[in-house]
């Protein structure tokens, strides 16, 4: 099984964008197709749950704290932060490295951090 990416809404385009442009394959759902533009934190956590996929935002102020609460009742797949100061193409490349080497399961219940 892959793992599954889920844009928040906050998240640079380009860095999805990139993505989806290096390796068509990678499951990698915008915010706009999962409805998640002007939701708050809570619900798109239990939305990106709920569709299996790990979600990756820029958000490092308050999704940590949302999905600390989240897990305390609920199995979240995972959460990736991604620094907004590192460039876009490094964040592309941990993106793909993630999908490519990784299985779902190591990143259930776990917040993670790019760059590497």
């Amino acid at each position: 099984m892959k793992i599954k990416f889920q844009a928040d809404s906050d998240l640079n385009e380009d860095i999805l964008n990139g993505v989806i442009r290096r390796v068509p394959e990678i499951d990698f759902r915008t915010a706009s197709d999962a409805s998640l533009v002007g939701l708050d934190d809570p619900t798109v956590l239990a939305l990106a749950a709920s569709e299996g996929r790990i979600l990756v935002t820029h958000d490092r102020r308050t999704m940590p704290h949302h999905f600390a609460d989240f897990i305390e009742v609920e199995t979240s797949p995972g959460l990736i932060v991604v620094s907004q100061k590192a460039p876009v193409g490094t964040i592309i490349d941990d993106l793909i490295l993630i999908w490519h080497v990784s299985d779902p399961s190591e990143f259930l219940n776990s917040v993670r951090t790019l760059p590497l």
